[in-house]
């Protein structure tokens, strides 16, 4: 009995790991040139000298089936024509301008590199930050936005062993452990930092470090927790031996015994209290936090089982056994749909970099099987995202899906290279269904996915079906977006270049 239960966590944890790759092909690539050139209305039905019919639309212009609208595309979407200035390169004629459209054979490979250009763009203090006006600011989610990407990185590192993406990896996770050094508080990490040189957001709560060198941003949220433990676990597996890899060690320590000693909770070393979302106790469950406890559940019994992973310290083991058992957490993490008042994407985020560091560590049958089937009830929405990160981890807890893979390769190729965040609307398209309702911040949306470059550029934790989105050209996305998803595949085997 005992050899066949090693045997079945054996093929449960080895299960990703022998799921066969797809060979990904060389695949068309939309290039753009833009000018303020006005010329007469030419044709309104193209076909070009590569057999593709070009129409005009209301907005835009449709090629084949995919329709290019917006200034990520076009000067403006009033289409007057369309010429072809040599095989394959066609000019959309607008009443602001005209566009210059050609395609271009390339692999997810040269596109990893093109989104790479735009994160080392993103770097202040090794964070991948946001941009406002062309200059890197500080941004609430500094530590998971870079922790994501030193997750990129390092699968990028253990999937080539290129020294750049080591280098890279390193830099950003140094970063994310900063945050927890600069707080003067073991344990408690930053929102984020900026040195006295910066702009201070006007938002949130803002500390003095004891040597006058720095403003911290503190009521972290559980936010910022998930993306460091997904990043300790990472880190101790795949960095090499060494001093870093130490660091990420007792980081993990600290942040996992902050959270113990302090009942379940994020407690700001200023105020002394419970941060507004850093909470995972019981009583937080049976209270203002019932909607939130299938999700808070799954993240508390994460950072537990990558902290036993991590340290070896078996200590944190007797905890996930209280966490998960007396308290009952493993139940509460199975009741999203009776909980759950309202769909949350960004909820979504933080509950699948939650089940990731599970379905690599934890051993229990009994308790992995629950956290499957817990995994279930939040793919059952983002099923139909068609989401590569969502559908690497659930594929690789799960098993060798290749609908998924396939939907996935389908949106990495189809996202944008440019990633500034133009206005782009769709609200005016007629054959698109109306979602019943507006979503949770009021805004329209549609049932049917559009493909990732006819919709505005946003991060994983946004709602893909609003209709209207975007409107700040002047910034773009850090392409994380794309790295994560593509490294993790890679060094997964779930594809290969």
């Amino acid at each position: 009995m005992f050899i066949t239960m090693v045997c079945f966590i054996f093929l449960l944890l080895c299960l990703p790991l022998l799921s066969q790759s797809i060979m990904l092909k060389p695949f068309e690539q939309v290039y753009v040139k833009q000018d303020d050139i006005i010329a007469s209305a030419g044709k309104e039905t193209w076909k070009a000298r590569d057999g593709a019919t070009w129409t005009r639309r209301e907005r835009g212009v449709l090629r084949q089936d995919r329709l290019f609208h917006s200034k990520r595309f076009l000067p403006c979407d009033e289409v007057l024509g369309f010429r072809e200035s040599e095989k394959g390169h066609v000019i959309v004629q607008t009443r602001c301008g005209q566009s210059e459209f050609w395609f271009q054979k390339i692999r997810l490979a040269d596109k990893a590199r093109h989104y790479e250009e735009i994160a080392a763009r993103h770097d202040r203090h090794g964070f991948i930050a946001d941009t406002r006006g062309g200059q890197r600011v500080s941004n609430d989610n500094d530590g998971l936005w870079t922790a994501m990407y030193a997750a990129a990185k390092l699968f990028e590192y253990a999937a080539t062993g290129s020294k750049e993406a080591l280098t890279r990896a390193e830099r950003a996770t140094r970063a994310v452990l900063f945050l927890e050094q600069i707080t003067g508080t073991p344990g408690y990490p930053a929102r984020s930092y900026i040195d006295p040189s910066e702009e201070k957001p006007k938002d949130g709560f803002w500390y003095w470090t004891p040597d006058q060198k720095h403003e911290f941003k503190s009521d972290t949220s559980s936010d910022e927790s998930v993306g460091h433990f997904l990043l300790f676990g990472l880190a101790w597996d795949l960095l090499p031996r060494g001093e870093l890899r130490d660091q990420v060690r007792e980081t993990c320590r600290r942040q996992m015994d902050y959270i113990l000693q302090h009942g379940y909770h994020l407690i700001d070393p200023k105020t002394g209290k419970p941060t507004r979302w850093g909470k995972w106790s019981p009583a937080y469950f049976d209270g203002e936090g019932r909607e939130d406890s299938p999700l808070n559940s799954v993240e508390l019994m994460s950072f537990l089982r990558t902290t036993e992973h991590v340290t070896g310290d078996a200590k944190y083991g007797a905890e996930m056994k209280k966490v998960a058992e007396e308290l009952g957490y493993l139940k509460i993490a199975g009741l999203l749909k009776q909980r759950r008042i309202e769909l949350n994407y960004s909820d979504e985020e933080l509950a699948m970099l939650s089940f990731y560091p599970l379905i690599r560590y934890e051993k229990n049958p009994q308790y992995r099987e629950a956290i499957l089937k817990a995994m279930d009830d939040w793919f059952e929405n983002e099923r139909r995202e068609k989401n590569p990160l969502w559908n690497a981890i659930y594929e690789l807890g799960r098993g060798e899906n290749r609908q998924l893979r396939r939907a996935s390769v389908e949106t990495l190729e189809r996202m944008p290279l440019d990633l500034r965040k133009w206005r782009v609307e769709n609200s005016w398209r007629k054959e698109l269904p109306l979602a019943p309702g507006a979503d949770r911040f009021g805004r329209r949306e549609t049932t049917v996915l559009l493909p990732a470059d006819e919709r505005a550029v946003m991060k994983w934790n946004s709602n893909p079906f609003t209709l209207d989105g975007g409107g700040d050209p002047i910034s773009e996305d850090d392409g994380t977006t794309f790295l994560l998803p593509y490294w993790m595949g890679r060094y997964h085997k779930l594809w290969t270049e």
